[in-house]
């Protein structure tokens, strides 16, 4: 490996420690009610956001929930002789996709049928490091 190649791997290692990630795959709630949640805390500080989700009533709130704190220990699992509180984590990113779906049949009258689609999601949550001391 040349030095340029070396140098530019270590940059983006060096990177990729200031950010954590969690991933949830076939979450079986429709994409719609997820993002609902999603915008809530999108852009928030660490500690807020998991007040709004342990507060809030939608049953994805307690999904995202397990999820944010997934990615707060995959954090610190990156940087384990840094703190928290002095990190100051906040919600980067958080995507919902949708994901499989589960197509079934409900009988209709005159001899029809009408499909029931049972949607899922795919939720990625960034976190993100706010190194800017602001005075």
């Amino acid at each position: 490996m040349g030095v340029r190649k070396r140098e530019r791997a270590e940059q983006i290692k060096e990177a990729k420690k200031q950010v954590a990630f969690a991933k949830l795959n076939n979450c079986p709630t429709s994409p719609r009610k997820m993002r609902l949640v999603a915008d809530l805390v999108r852009g928030e500080k660490v500690e807020k956001a998991l007040q709004i989700l342990k507060f809030s009533q939608k049953e994805a709130s307690g999904r995202l929930e397990k999820l944010l704190l997934s990615a707060i220990a995959n954090w610190q699992s990156k940087n384990e002789e840094a703190s928290i509180e002095e990190a100051e984590l906040f919600v980067k990113e958080i995507r919902v996709d949708g994901g499989a779906m589960l197509k079934r049949l409900r009988p209709a009258p005159q001899g029809r049928a009408h499909r029931i689609r049972k949607r899922s999601n795919h939720v990625t949550l960034v976190l993100g490091e706010n190194n800017n001391t602001q005075s």
